[in-house]
């Protein structure tokens, strides 16, 4: 599924809803996908259950990803994900970032909106 770095500064918990979120976003991992169980995960990632456990209820609540008693841990679909105010401010913080970024680097701001714009036209193969 995916690895975890362990030298990385982001923890276990962390690195596996960002992972998770990815192979979503990507659509690697589609609508009504099931996900494995904690157990299976836990084994795969050697990770404590406790993690996964954790990681799972922080998906659920972002809405990527519900349960259903009994049967295991599926993909949301897009429609039923919450816009979360506080991901939205970082994602933007992001970007504010790295047009930062850009500008140091020497682009001016018509070479990084024409990037922008080529962006937003590959869209659709972000579905």
């Amino acid at each position: 599924m995916f690895q975890l770095d362990l030298k990385s500064r982001k923890t276990i918990y962390e690195q596996i809803v960002d992972n998770i979120k990815e192979l979503i976003i990507t659509g690697i991992l589609k609508s009504e996908d099931k996900l494995p169980s904690v157990r299976e995960l836990s084994k795969t990632l050697t990770v404590n259950p406790n993690t996964i456990q954790k990681s799972y209820k922080e998906l659920e609540h972002q809405g990527y990803i519900y349960t259903v008693s009994g049967l295991g841990t599926f993909v949301s679909p897009p429609r039923e994900i919450i816009y979360d105010k506080k991901n939205i401010n970082e994602i933007k913080s992001r970007i504010r970032n790295d047009i930062k970024e850009l500008l140091y680097l020497g682009l001016s701001l018509d070479i990084i909106k024409d990037i922008v714009n080529e962006l937003f036209e590959e869209r659709s193969d972000w579905k």
